[in-house]
């Protein structure tokens, strides 16, 4: 059976207020796929790590201070989605590899935020090394329809880009600054690992794209690879 991994993008789960309408299609989607994939949810923070990220950068604090309440609200983002999965409130949230290890040999879905604290990487990071652990599939699911040359959010012009190899989607990342919460389809960290271990990666951003994705036909979104 196939591993995928799910990089959901925390603006998913609750831009502002919780995405319902988002999360019962998604929840639809990926218990109808069970039978035929296994799959880890990875969560991302959204508003909520924002919000802790901005007050602490409010008052000084580091970015080690900054980074840590930005992985508390990616495992708090998951354990809200377990429960909206119906899962036993018993089973908790994986914060170790070999834990989300165990999981996944007893049932074929795995929700979790932020794994071990590691400087300059996201819940993307999170991903990338759960798939790169499980060779698995990678899919970055997100509030944009793939990668763009430049932000199409302020550039009309900005173009689409379907597909690109590893070694050029990094140095396209590799020009952005990290920072606590950054908002990229792919942070830095995370481009590093699909690089070195070759691990053929997704960006999408409509359910009916994932839907299509599991059916084995073509998405719209950014296949990053060979």
């Amino acid at each position: 059976m196939k591993t995928v991994v799910i990089s959901l993008g925390g603006s998913e789960i609750i831009p502002e207020n919780v995405n319902s309408k988002y999360l019962k299609e998604f929840k639809k989607i990926i218990l109808r796929n069970l039978k035929n994939y296994k799959i880890v949810v990875v969560c991302g923070g959204g508003s909520l790590a924002r919000t802790y990220i901005h007050a602490i950068e409010s008052v000084g604090g580091n970015i080690y201070h900054q980074s840590l309440a930005g992985i508390n609200a990616t495992r708090a983002n998951a354990r809200f989605l377990s429960y909206f999965f119906g899962f036993d409130p018993e089973w908790g949230i994986p914060h170790k590899i070999r834990i989300l290890k165990k999981y996944l040999r007893k049932r074929n879905l795995v929700i979790c935020g932020g794994l071990a604290y590691k400087s300059n990487q996201t819940s993307d990071s999170t991903a990338a090394t759960i798939a790169f652990k499980f060779n698995a599939q990678f899919i970055n699911l997100t509030n944009v329809k793939g990668l763009y040359d430049k932000d199409p959010k302020k550039f009309k012009n900005a173009k689409f880009v379907p597909k690109i190899s590893w070694e050029n989607f990094d140095k396209i990342v590799k020009k952005i600054k990290f920072k606590p919460g950054q908002h990229f389809v792919l942070d830095q960290e995370a481009s590093k690992i699909i690089m070195k271990n070759k691990i053929q990666t997704y960006i999408m951003m409509n359910l009916k794209e994932l839907e299509t994705f599991f059916h084995g036909k073509n998405f719209i979104g950014t296949t990053i690879g060979e």
